[in-house]
């Protein structure tokens, strides 16, 4: 692609040489050469269509270019637009280069025109690619990869690879479906003497059927000492990231992810769907996918999400969401997890760098999870010098009598699974609930100064069952007694009341399915101790956009 893009100087002295050699030979002569862009004036609007004519000046739709080969040669300026056939199948790549594109005020465009949606098919590359530019929209376009670009290619790449301090600025992608790739839109800042992008919105967007993750944002290698995030001011919305199914022969990496975020600051994703990702990632690989998940990044917000059915071919991961390494000062609220093979909600530090801190996980609803792996669990926290993280008012259901993964390993996966590594950890006002299996499991024994467990309700259909360290309890009150939580100022809290959900008995369906994890009693379970106790911003709002009260009652509904 690089290549189509030569200068427009030795092309023209090249067909000035052509016609005056053919002047002399008495042969037929061809069309003097003419730039895809005019030398002055703009910004232009170009349009391509099957039945165009790269002769044509493609100005018009009554005039278009015929290919994607002659509208790469154009030199693209502020305000131009790249308007293509809606309807229509384009063999062939876009590029823009350093020195092309816009700005925030005038983007360049890319799009569709006339009836329906256009699509880039890429011959074994990407469809794609902005390379070390920005001020760019992309929208109402699909692009569907071949087998070469499935394991070679980028539905749309944007790339950073040149040393600066200032972000390139405003990405814009709308109303696109990327199909058949590596990944689906993947935005990379190639190493540490590079920064990335800023001011990022993508919207309506679907990925699926990709090899390695439907959308990742990446950067480079993590410093903790001196962190650098290579991207910054994301809104990711209404993204559908699907069936993207992992390589089976890559095993020293994760692959078969929704929705994966690295190296990013001030990010949000919100309102965006994963689900039956990851099912051929591979079997030896020591990291697995997830639906949607952060790396290496501060400041980002998980919100109103659904992630269902993801999977993995290893025995890790294949988890709902997560906060994985290095992630600082973020929050997973009003997500709805369920049916995914691993966690619902997974925060995970591997690396002791002390880099993940002060992080939330509130009001969101984990159903049935962990449907593969017994030793995750609804909620799942654990990792190197973690610090900081509170956990509350989530509302967790767990359903596992029946299930075969727990029955061969031997045990069955809890509400919530606290591992070591971890201070500072505050888990209080969650509902969780079990059909007899266990209700917590924590690895040791901690004391209410490193992990505080208060006014959560913990219901089980079956034996009541709580591990907590060597030691497996049977009664709350044993277990308050002999471990120091469930109080405030010497009084009891916690309760194991009954909050009557409808999620324990009838099978998991969706869109509907959060309205199961409401509590449905006459006589809801009691009044808890209230984020305020805790010293805790709850935030504005419950799971379904409730205004909070100001007295909370236990779990993610209000």
């Amino acid at each position: 692609m690089n290549a189509v893009k030569r200068s427009r100087t030795t092309r023209a002295a090249a067909g000035v040489s052509v016609v005056v050699l053919l002047l002399l030979t008495g042969c037929d002569v061809p069309g003097v050469y003419r730039p895809a862009r005019p030398v002055s004036g703009g910004p232009f609007t170009f349009y391509v269509s099957p039945d165009g004519d790269d002769e044509n000046d493609g100005m018009s739709p009554e005039k278009p270019w015929r290919t994607l080969d002659h509208a790469n040669t154009a030199r693209f300026r502020p305000g131009d637009r790249l308007r293509l056939k809606g309807g229509e199948r384009f063999r062939g790549t876009v590029t823009l280069e350093e020195g092309e594109a816009g700005s925030a005020v005038r983007p360049v465009v890319i799009e569709s025109y006339g009836t329906g949606r256009a699509t880039i098919a890429p011959r074994g590359t990407s469809g794609i690619t902005v390379h070390d530019t920005a001020g760019v929209a992309i929208r109402n376009i699909a692009l569907v990869g071949d087998r070469k670009a499935l394991r070679e290619g980028v539905g749309i790449a944007f790339r950073a690879t040149r040393p600066g301090e200032r972000r390139l600025a405003h990405v814009r992608i709308a109303n696109v479906e990327a199909r058949g790739f590596q990944n689906g839109i993947s935005v990379g800042a190639e190493d540490d003497a590079v920064t990335g992008y800023s001011d990022v919105r993508i919207s309506d967007v679907s990925v699926h059927h990709n090899l390695e993750a439907g959308l990742v944002f990446y950067g480079p290698e993590f410093e903790a000492d001196s962190p650098v995030y290579a991207h910054s001011g994301l809104r990711i919305e209404r993204v559908t990231a699907f069936s993207n199914t992992g390589d089976p022969g890559s095993d020293r990496r994760n692959t078969g992810s929704g929705i994966a975020l690295g190296s990013v600051r001030d990010a949000k994703v919100l309102r965006s769907v994963a689900h039956d990702n990851g099912a051929r990632s591979s079997a030896d690989a020591e990291e697995g996918p997830e639906g949607i998940w952060v790396y290496d990044s501060t400041r980002v917000v998980l919100e109103n999400n659904r992630s269902y059915r993801n999977r993995t071919g290893s025995r890790v991961d294949g988890g709902g969401f997560g906060l994985d390494n290095n992630v600082s000062h973020s929050v997973m609220q009003y997500n709805l997890a369920y049916g995914n093979d691993g966690p619902g909600f997974l925060v995970y530090s591997g690396q002791a760098t002390g880099a993940h801190r002060d992080n939330v996980v509130r009001f969101n609803m984990s159903w049935d999870d962990a449907r593969k792996l017994p030793q995750y669990g609804g909620i799942v926290a654990y990792g190197s010098r973690m610090k900081n993280l509170d956990i509350y008012n989530n509302t967790v259901v767990m359903r596992t009598r029946d299930l075969a993964s727990a029955e061969v390993a031997g045990s069955r996966p809890p509400a919530i699974r606290l591992r070591d590594g971890m201070r500072g950890v505050s888990v209080h006002d969650n509902i969780l609930a079990t059909d007899g299996g266990p209700l917590i499991e924590a690895e040791s024994s901690y004391l209410p100064g490193t992990h505080q467990l208060q006014g959560n309700v913990y219901h089980s259909l079956g034996p009541w069952s709580l591990k907590w360290g060597s030691r497996r309890f049977t009664d709350l009150a044993e277990w308050r007694t002999a471990s120091g939580q469930e109080l405030l100022d010497g009084v009891p809290t916690g309760t194991g009341d009954d909050p009557c959900l409808r999620a324990l008995t009838v099978p998991v369906t969706d869109p509907a399915g959060a309205e199961n994890l409401v509590p449905h009693c006459v006589d809801e379970v009691s009044v808890s101790m209230g984020p305020q106790a805790s010293d805790v911003d709850a935030g504005p709002a419950d799971y379904f956009g409730n205004r909070l009260p100001d007295a909370l009652r236990p779990g993610a509904a209000q």
